[in-house]
């Protein structure tokens, strides 16, 4: 029996966010004293550095180019299969999200998705998850044999103080009407939202896209990512990518800048998970502030240049 850790990957590098699951698996492993092995669908041809995060093993899997959401989940099952997993970790990013429920299914696991906390073994298998938009907690015991969790990104601390670790490598085959082979045009050199860990976001206080000049450079001298409130992404001022709130993106960076936005209950949604919030409005009665650690009463035009020189400085 093992802990099996599904490694997401993206332009041929694994994702913070495995990392972290790997770390979360890790702490798992010496609860129950079950070895970590990363299952590597990605195609990057060397998953040994893996080990450095808690990995005992990593097995790659090759031919996998077109797979689909259900290509990628048969595989990953029968390797969990294969390998006896009695615990099966993921992050629960857009891909952990299609794999995971699929993944359960296939092997009559119990799942929890949105996880935060490390089992609690005291009287069974317990997890914390949040619900509701982050806004409540549940405690969900796991009863079945094989236990499926989904940890919430940016929720656990990454342990990189192992080494490389051993890797084999396996033929994947999957079904031709599970694949699909098609073009996508994917955003790249930025931060991916859910992964980042600080985050610069604007609303409609900025008056038009042309003033987000203003935003990318702050955001670029913290090492930041970019966001909007869903007005602006209707209005076409910024790509639907970066738009965060309760139809957009749920993130939980350590800190978390607001610009010119209300603070509607939508938006805190997606983004009241967050370590740290400032909040930077002219308007003194608007509900980001109820919600901040911090808040500048103010023109966005007069502080924002003040605050980037600042930064320079």
């Amino acid at each position: 029996m093992s802990i099996v850790v599904f490694a997401e990957s993206s332009d041929n590098q694994f994702k913070k966010s495995t990392f972290e699951a790997i770390s979360y698996a890790k702490e798992i492993g010496q609860l129950i004293g079950k070895d970590v092995i990363a299952v590597n669908i990605s195609g990057i041809s060397n998953g040994a550095e893996l080990g450095k995060y808690g990995a005992s093993k990593v097995v790659n899997c090759n031919n996998t180019d077109g797979f689909t959401a259900d290509a990628t989940s048969d595989l990953f099952a029968s390797i969990c299969k294969e390998l006896g997993a009695s615990v099966v970790v993921l992050s629960n990013t857009y891909v952990g999200k299609s794999v995971s429920p699929r993944v359960a299914v296939a092997l009559n696991a119990s799942m929890a998705s949105n996880v935060i906390s490390v089992p609690d073994l005291s009287n069974g298998f317990a997890v914390k998850r949040g619900v509701f938009s982050g806004k409540a907690f549940a405690i969900v015991n796991l009863n079945r044999d094989i236990k499926v969790l989904a940890i919430t990104p940016n929720s656990f601390e990454i342990n990189s103080n192992g080494s490389d670790c051993p890797t084999e490598s396996i033929n994947a085959n999957a079904s031709p009407s599970k694949i699909s082979i098609k073009a996508v045009n994917k955003v790249t050199g930025k931060i991916p939202l859910t992964e980042a860990e600080l985050v610069v976001s604007a609303g409609r206080g900025m008056k038009g896209p042309e003033n987000w000049v203003m935003i990318e450079e702050l955001a670029t001298l913290i090492g930041a990512a970019t966001a909007c409130s869903k007005p602006v992404s209707d209005m076409g001022w910024r790509p639907h990518s970066e738009h965060v709130g309760q139809t957009g993106i749920t993130i939980k960076p350590n800190l978390y800048i607001a610009i010119g936005i209300s603070g509607a209950i939508q938006h805190l949604a997606g983004v009241s998970s967050s370590k740290t919030i400032v909040a930077i409005n002219k308007d003194p009665e608007a509900p980001f502030f109820k919600s901040a650690d911090y808040g500048i009463v103010g023109d966005a035009f007069e502080v924002l240049p003040q605050l980037i020189q600042a930064l320079k400085n």
